[in-house]
């Protein structure tokens, strides 16, 4: 089983916005005005929710539910939450705060470039 540091969520995931030069290229994900502050968008066809816990701070997790791999289909209220078997995760670390599920989302890197967020 595999780990997981502060260290390692917090790089992992935690992303300043960056300008053009600063942030290498990457996939699309998203536009970031359309990822509003304080909540988050579920990207089913990529499996990631990206979320915003401020308006200078993007993160992504992985979509699919630790406990038994269903997809996140929500984020609202501080929490990602899983429609099948009712977990919830932090929406700015990915941490549980809801079982059944016991492990956090997975962090995936993502940077903001031109005002859209994009893979790290």
């Amino acid at each position: 089983m595999l780990a997981m540091t502060r260290r390692g969520l917090l790089t992992g995931s935690l992303v300043a916005l960056a300008g053009p030069a600063e942030a290498a290229g990457g996939r699309r994900l998203v536009a970031l005005a359309d990822v509003p502050v304080g909540g988050g968008v579920v990207l089913t066809g990529e499996s990631l929710v990206v979320t915003r816990p401020a308006p200078d701070d993007v993160r992504a997790f992985s979509a699919v539910c630790t406990h038994q791999g269903c997809t996140v289909d929500t984020v609202a209220d501080g929490t990602i939450d899983c429609p099948c078997h009712g977990s919830r995760f932090d929406a700015a670390t990915g941490a549980v705060r809801h079982g059944p599920a016991a492990r956090p989302l997975a962090p995936v890197p993502v940077a903001v470039r031109s005002g859209e967020v994009v893979t790290a």
